[in-house]
């Protein structure tokens, strides 16, 4: 992807400087953690905050930022700066004002309006402060844990959160929010999946636009986004951590699943073709 000379996004909160201190005794659960809320979309303050105490916080200051981190920092900027313009020029098309989002970045934990934000749960998007949440670690993770290589790779991360705030302002997350209340856990859990795959779908659109209006693609990045959105599908993870899948806990869909959404989106383009509510 091409992000040297180009204009990054204001919206950016660097939190970098500074990191907090984890609260004790919950590994175990963290590590449940990272496999069910990767890229996690929607509320998940209820769970952060039974993982996570924001009184053991401690800020000290961080070493020296990194020529790799500053890599990071620099694509996420640029491409949270073309998903502002993407979705502000499409969503006007349907009447419809788009809030540009806040992006914070953050290295071991930060506070967030869903609760503390720990690097171990992924990026994610809370909707209670219209933020989303970046540890720059987790692109490390993306590469040499998850075998998801290359620029686009996360790209597609950071389109997929930006995608939550897009079903944000079209009024889809208060509705699953609603839906999920009181609902079965595999009801909701299957909720859960056509609301992340409609974000994949989201994150396709905006790919295909971006290309369309800035040609900001190079050769192999689709197939670094698919890689990606394959590499982090609820199967995958779940045969890599126990061996065997449990279809009825899957919160993200299937990673072929994931990639056949993401493709639909940037092969049409357009929003209409994302409705993973009727078509599942």
């Amino acid at each position: 992807m091409r992000i040297d000379d180009r204009e990054g996004s204001s919206n950016i909160e660097d939190r970098r400087g500074a990191r907090g201190k984890k609260a004790g005794g919950i590994g175990g659960v963290i590590i449940t953690a990272v496999v069910v809320y990767i890229m996690s979309g929607g509320d998940i303050g209820a769970v952060i905050n039974s993982l996570l105490s924001q009184s053991d916080q401690i800020i000290q200051p961080q070493s020296k930022v990194s020529k790799q981190d500053q890599r990071y920092a620099s694509l996420v900027s640029v491409v949270l700066k073309d998903t502002e313009d993407i979705w502000s020029e499409n969503l006007a098309k349907y009447g419809i004002r788009y809030h540009e989002p806040k992006l914070v970045m953050y290295r071991g934990s930060t506070t967030s309006g869903c609760g503390t934000a720990q690097s171990a749960m992924g990026p994610f998007y809370c909707s209670q402060d219209q933020k989303i949440y970046v540890d720059l670690g987790f692109f490390d993770e993306l590469r040499y844990k998850f075998g998801a290589k290359g620029d686009f790779a996360q790209a597609y991360v950071i389109a997929h959160e930006v995608a939550h705030h897009v079903q944000n302002e079209l009024g889809i997350l208060p509705k699953v929010h609603k839906a999920q209340r009181g609902a079965s856990k595999k009801r909701a859990n299957a909720i859960s999946v056509k609301t992340e795959l409609q974000a994949d779908c989201f994150s396709g659109v905006w790919a295909g636009l971006d290309e369309q209006k800035n040609h900001i693609l190079q050769r192999g990045d689709i197939d670094e986004a698919l890689n990606a959105a394959s590499q982090i599908g609820d199967d995958t993870l779940q045969k890599k951590a126990q061996g065997y899948t449990v279809p009825d806990s899957f919160t993200h869909g299937t990673s072929k699943q994931r990639r056949e959404w993401f493709y639909r989106g940037f092969q049409s383009k357009s929003i209409d073709s994302c409705d993973t509510f009727k078509k599942l």
